[in-house]
């Protein structure tokens, strides 16, 4: 049997062309770097929300957002803007001071205000976000003398006030509300919602994080902590619990800690599991930064703080915060410090509070010096 051999002849392929040295891959330029793929349409951890987190570079995108009744991730949404700007009654030429400057939402309006020659004196003793509000604030054009800025905790306020306005200032702001970047960053360890390092500091770089201070207590502590600084009702055997469980192995996570009040019994009639997460949360927070304390100190200080005829507006999320505020006034109008104050608190609009769930809890107080 013959066989039949059959012969191809080879595909003629074009020569390579010869890169120049104007092509050569030394001299192309680079590729620009790939986004980090996450899981879904959408990025769902803080770090995945590039836009949000680059607020300025996406205007669209945060304005689509904000109309959601959402809170951009690495921002903060100024609460009862329109209500303090009243009650301080600012003018050109004023001297104000921000105590808590966070974003600059307040302060930027405020700064507005005061123009021309008035001057915004701001301070926030958490570092991770003042570098980055003053460098705002500094984009609007303002002379550079009209704002100071300064990281310090505001039981501090009336020392500084006195070297940087002597005789004191027109207005003061407080606004005593945890700010959303604290609260959305995991890392800072603020909320049972994500989870992260237990940690709770306002100033990392100072004081015993959250799961520290557990450590330190016992279990009659805690209950004192959590009923004081919360009004949990269920603060014996929560604390109990939280303790049980952080002796067995550490609690060094939100989820972890979570998970130890979840374990115990919570009624309805008090709002349940999720209402007693807020409140444990809240209240080892401001344990943790000893609130409290600083705005005792500053209460104290406010006829220190103020020219005669000066505004003081303070906003509180809790009635821990809002009872003491009250004392002060109406104690200071009985004393003859204020001439007026607020008997009744006043709340963010039914409109505000629909397009920002994180203004419902706000109550609004302010006086008037002597």
């Amino acid at each position: 049997m013959n066989k039949v051999i059959r012969y191809f002849a080879p595909t003629s392929r074009p020569s390579p062309k010869p890169i120049s040295m104007e092509e050569s891959p030394q001299q192309q330029p680079a590729r620009p770097l790939r986004r980090k793929r996450y899981l879904g349409p959408n990025p769902r951890q803080f770090a995945e929300k590039y836009k949000e987190l680059s607020a300025e570079d996406y205007p669209a995108d945060i304005a689509n957002i904000i109309a959601r009744g959402r809170t951009p991730a690495g921002t903060h949404r100024p609460i009862m803007v329109a209500e303090i700007l009243i009650a301080l009654d600012l003018a050109p030429g004023d001297i104000v001071l921000d105590c808590t400057l966070a974003y600059g939402g307040h302060s930027t309006e405020m700064l507005r205000a005061i123009q021309p020659n008035g001057r915004l004196l701001a301070i926030d003793h958490d570092p991770c976000e003042l570098a980055k509000t003053e460098a705002r604030l500094r984009t609007y054009g303002y002379p550079d003398e009209s704002i100071v800025v300064r990281r310090m905790n505001f039981a501090g306020a009336a020392q500084w006030i006195a070297a940087e306005s002597p005789g004191g200032v027109d207005a003061l702001l407080v606004d005593l509300g945890i700010s959303s970047m604290q609260i959305d960053d995991p890392s800072r360890g603020f909320s049972y919602k994500l989870d992260g390092p237990l940690d709770m500091r306002m100033n990392q770089q100072r004081g015993l994080s959250a799961s520290d201070l557990l450590s330190t207590l016992n279990a009659e502590q805690l209950e004192k902590i959590l009923a004081d600084n919360s009004d949990e009702p269920n603060a014996d055997s929560i604390a109990v619990a939280i303790l049980l469980a952080h002796r067995k192995r550490p609690l060094l996570t939100t989820s972890s800690l979570a998970a130890a009040i979840r374990n115990v019994p919570h009624n309805a009639s008090t709002g349940g599991c999720d209402a007693a997460l807020r409140r444990v949360f809240q209240a080892i927070r401001i344990q943790v930064n000893d609130e409290f304390r600083s705005l005792d100190t500053l209460l104290c200080q406010l006829p220190a703080c103020l020219k005669p005829g000066g505004r003081v507006a303070i906003l509180s999320f809790h009635s821990g915060e809002d009872r003491r505020v009250k004392a002060c006034f109406k104690d200071g109008f009985h004393q003859g410090v204020f001439r007026s104050f607020t008997k009744d608190f006043t709340q963010p609009s039914s409109q505000e509070m629909s397009n920002n769930s994180r203004a419902r809890s706000a109550k609004l107080r302010f006086a008037v010096r002597s």
